[in-house]
């Protein structure tokens, strides 16, 4: 197992004194700690679903690769709490942010990841009832990917799986994940997506970087592949979230549904406006970077309130900030949908 400041994983300083065996079997005990610590205490109700973390050991490799940065070195599980109480949220749904572990080799790509959810579900432990996990997959490498999912659902009982929205421009449609898919569908997996910087598109000659732009429309390229490769329609069963209201695809709806689908190849497959507009309708969207009322204008034009998760992309954007945004903008039964309801929908435990 690698090694973080001379100790595993389950010796880091989030989890310290926990080995392997008493890690495994406090996972079963979790619920209902966490469920006293709520009864026992007045505790806040928020969920956010958009919030990374910094594993030691992925921090590790992004650093031997020279791809950190000050806000992914500078996280601590103590930062990220006192954000959630200073917006009022209960619950933080964990995850590392881009580029995940696509930069490394299958193998290395596979312990890191494995690595990183232990560590994600060891901070549940410590502090129960504040954390969820997203579990990092090792994406794009299929086979290792499988045995993850695996591991972190059936073992570590994460709360679902975190996918960037492309690998080496491969977009999550893409034939060759189709056995990733099918596995989730079988689960009836919940799967949170975060924009990458797209292959595509470096080099151009702009002086506004990828987060700008970019990120945005990555997300809207992605929403596309699972629709118009049938991805979506043929593994229902997975329940996928996409991060800042969707990118730019509100802004293409018209587009998706009208335009695209009067080309041949999708007309002669059977590709109709409405039923483009209902997969686009059975998707969940979180607030992050989007708390605002042109986003949230767009969004709840594409989509009912009960589609909307709260996101606050911490460490890059805070919960205060969001809280306030959508309150400018929901009343108080719309907000407790998207602050709390919708997401108990996709993963009870947290309740």
């Amino acid at each position: 197992m690698t090694k973080n400041h001379g100790k595993s994983v389950f010796g880091c300083a989030c989890c310290s004194g926990w080995t392997r065996r008493g890690f495994l079997g406090a996972l079963g005990a979790l619920g209902v700690a966490a469920a006293g610590a709520r009864a026992a205490t007045d505790a806040p109700r928020i969920i956010d679903v958009h919030h990374h973390i910094s594993p030691p050991s992925w921090v590790a490799a992004l650093r031997r690769a020279r791809l950190d940065s000050p806000a992914v070195n500078d996280w601590t599980p103590q930062r990220s709490i006192e954000d959630m109480d200073r917006g009022g949220v209960a619950t933080a749904v964990t995850s590392p942010t881009l580029p995940a572990v696509a930069f490394l080799p299958p193998a290395e790509a596979a312990a890191i990841a494995r690595e990183a959810n232990e560590y994600a579900r060891g901070l549940a432990m410590k502090y129960p009832g504040r954390f969820g996990a997203f579990a990092m997959l090792p994406m794009p490498h299929v086979d290792e990917t499988l045995k993850e999912i695996e591991y972190a659902l059936d073992v570590l009982k994460c709360d679902g799986v975190a996918f960037m929205t492309s690998y080496e421009g491969k977009y999550l449609g893409d034939a060759a994940f189709t056995p990733v898919m099918e596995e989730l569908h079988r689960r009836g997996a919940t799967a949170y997506t975060h924009p990458n910087d797209p292959a595509c598109c470096v080099n151009l000659a702009t002086e506004v970087p990828p987060v700008i732009i970019e990120y945005g429309t990555d997300t809207t390229r992605t929403i596309a592949s699972l629709i118009f490769s049938g991805t979506a329609a043929r593994c229902p069963g997975v329940r996928f979230i996409f991060s800042h209201a969707g990118g730019t695809v509100a802004a293409l709806t018209e587009r998706l549904t009208a335009q695209v689908v009067r080309f041949p190849p999708f007309k002669e497959r059977g590709f109709t406006t409405r039923g483009v507009t209902d997969q686009l309708q059975r998707f969940y969207y979180d607030t992050a970077r989007s708390a605002n009322p042109a986003s949230m204008a767009g969004l709840t034009r594409m989509v009912p309130t009960s589609q909307i998760v709260f996101g606050t992309d911490y460490p890059y954007g805070t919960a205060v900030d969001h809280v306030r945004g959508l309150r400018e903008i929901f009343d108080a039964q719309d907000m407790r949908r998207i602050v709390r309801d919708n997401a108990l929908r996709l993963m009870p435990r947290l309740g």
